[in-house]
């Protein structure tokens, strides 16, 4: 199992709200991905959990602060916020442009939740300041 070979951290991104999840990661399960980040934190507490969302398809404030919620609810400790970019044409379209002043206010709530790490801002990925 992964989590044996005691990683600094173990990822798992949810990429966007629940409502979402089917149009974004197809055959995805929002609850479990989440399931997956509790058993991980459960199974070695001493490692850092870590996800990651992805703004712009279409969710609201609301549905983003509760996707939030959910992954402090089951102990994650890291959070990646970022912008949606479309890579192709044969990819979703973007909805919304996040403004960095967003993202701001974003940062401060979960950081106000008590997430160890979050980055938050239009370029940040889940592999924002990977070694």
């Amino acid at each position: 199992m992964i989590l044996e070979k005691d990683p600094i951290c173990f990822n798992h991104n949810l990429e966007t709200v629940e409502r979402l999840q089917k149009e974004v990661r197809r055959g995805a399960n929002y609850k479990k991905s989440l399931s997956l980040l509790k058993k991980s934190k459960d199974i070695a507490p001493h490692i850092q959990t870590k996800s990651g969302i992805m703004l712009g398809l279409g969710e609201t404030l609301d549905e983003i602060k509760n996707t939030i919620y959910d992954l402090k609810k089951i102990d994650c400790d890291q959070i990646t916020i970022g912008q949606y970019l479309r890579p192709s044409l044969n990819h979703l379209s973007v909805k919304k442009y996040w403004d960095p002043s967003e993202f701001k206010y974003l940062y401060h709530f979960s950081k106000e939740l008590g997430f160890k790490k979050v980055s938050s801002g239009p370029l940040v990925r889940s592999s924002y300041h990977a070694g």
